[in-house]
């Protein structure tokens, strides 16, 4: 029997329960950087070497990270689905806890690439996640963090689309549907396609969407039992 197709739109709540500060909360990386300094392409123009910086923190935090329940739980739905994730994040939280398919919409932390060719991406490893505005590829190329800053254009939406568009069930975790173009996602599941959104504080709940009110780790736990009883 072919399993059914379930796509999972993932924002920075799923990986806060891992230690990974979050923009918008309190004692969020918004209240030590100002965003059009290390998010936005002027600010990269502007000031390499500060974004280059606050990329290097934020690997160093990611490398000590551990997948949290959340991302064990939708690893393991894998066994009984066709599960596609598309994340918002750009740590690995969800490849290191096993999930298969994931779609990064927004760049991936451990990544660079080349500020001439943008087809040039490379993997840092964690024992040496740091680079500097003089840090070259083998072309001598300077290189940039593989992240789609503010001002630029979102390459993954439309095969994110394409799956959402594919999808027999769709879930919503840890994001304010507020970050667009991800939050028009929700905007491409068929009709009848059951929709669930895990969020402590749920707003902006599309009608007809089953919501769980709760933390990663527990309303993943949730959804699994809510799933099998379909």
């Amino acid at each position: 029997m072919e399993k059914k197709k379930l796509v999972i739109l993932t924002g920075a709540g799923m990986s806060a329960e891992s230690g990974i500060s979050t923009f918008r909360d309190s004692g969020g990386l918004w209240e030590q950087y100002n965003v059009e300094d290390v998010a936005s392409i002027e600010g990269w123009e502007r000031n390499p070497a500060l974004v280059q910086e606050f990329y290097n923190v934020r690997r160093k935090q990611l490398v000590t990270a551990q997948p949290n329940e959340g991302h064990l739980g939708l690893a393991e739905l894998e066994e009984d689905y066709d599960v596609h994730i598309i994340t918002q994040n750009v740590d690995n939280l969800h490849e290191r806890a096993g999930s298969s398919h994931v779609l990064h919409l927004h760049g991936e932390l451990m990544k660079v690439r080349s500020t001439r060719n943008e087809s040039r991406i490379y993997e840092l490893p964690a024992d040496n996640c740091e680079i500097s505005v003089d840090t070259r590829d083998e072309f001598g190329d300077t290189l940039r963090p593989h992240i789609v800053f503010f001002g630029e254009a979102v390459p993954m939406i439309e095969p994110a689309i394409e799956l959402v568009e594919s999808a027999d069930i769709f879930v919503v975790i840890g994001t304010s549907l507020n970050v667009y173009p991800a939050a028009g996602l929700v905007r491409y599941t068929r009709r009848n396609v059951p929709i669930y959104l895990i969020d402590p504080r749920p707003i902006n709940v599309p009608a007809g969407t089953h919501t769980i009110a709760c933390g990663a780790s527990e309303g993943v736990a949730r959804l699994k039992k809510l799933l099998s009883e379909l």
